[in-house]
């Protein structure tokens, strides 16, 4: 896998969504075709070789990944939500962020009892977000196996606040 051509891909827009603030964002590897092969066949590696039952895809942008993942794989997807956009019961988790607070949701009914679940988003910064997916997952009764990010920034220490492995195709400064 190259970390170089992902890399390469990942516009940076500074002060955004506030002062200060270093947002990477990786429309531009979607908008590149082999760019988003190159991402989504190396998840599909890791995925393979976690072997997971389900994936679990982190509002918004682990949405747009995990679905071509999940169809290689022949497993399903879970939604992970932010606060009040799933219906129904949901198991819910406040988090932090680098600039500010949010929870997260994951709906009761979808029989995550007893299966094994890797996470995928698309960045790994401060952990807040992956930590709270992973104690949603566990309150679902999912047997958690990590997360894969296609960003991981270093610096941030993001690592030291999950429970669970976490594996990144590229590494950036953060």
């Amino acid at each position: 896998m190259n970390n170089d051509v992902i890399s390469r891909l990942i516009r940076t827009y500074p002060d955004f969504p506030k002062p200060g603030i270093l947002f990477y964002d990786v429309s531009s590897i979607i908008e590149n075709v082999q760019g988003l092969r190159l991402v989504v066949e190396s998840l599909t590696q890791l995925v393979e070789e976690t072997q997971p039952d389900v994936l679990a895809a982190i509002d918004s942008r682990g949405f747009l990944f995990a679905p071509p993942v999940a169809l290689a794989c022949d497993i399903g997807v879970v939604l992970v939500r932010k606060f009040g956009k799933l219906p129904g019961d949901t198991f819910d988790e406040s988090y932090g962020l680098e600039y500010g607070e949010d929870v997260l949701s994951l709906q009761k009914d979808r029989q995550l009892q007893g299966q094994k679940v890797l996470i995928i988003d698309d960045l790994l910064a401060t952990g807040g977000t992956l930590a709270a997916t992973e104690t949603l997952l566990e309150k679902a009764g999912a047997t958690v196996l990590g997360s894969a990010v296609i960003i991981e920034l270093d610096g941030l220490d993001g690592r030291a606040r999950l429970k669970y492995p976490v594996s990144s195709l590229t590494q950036l400064a953060g």
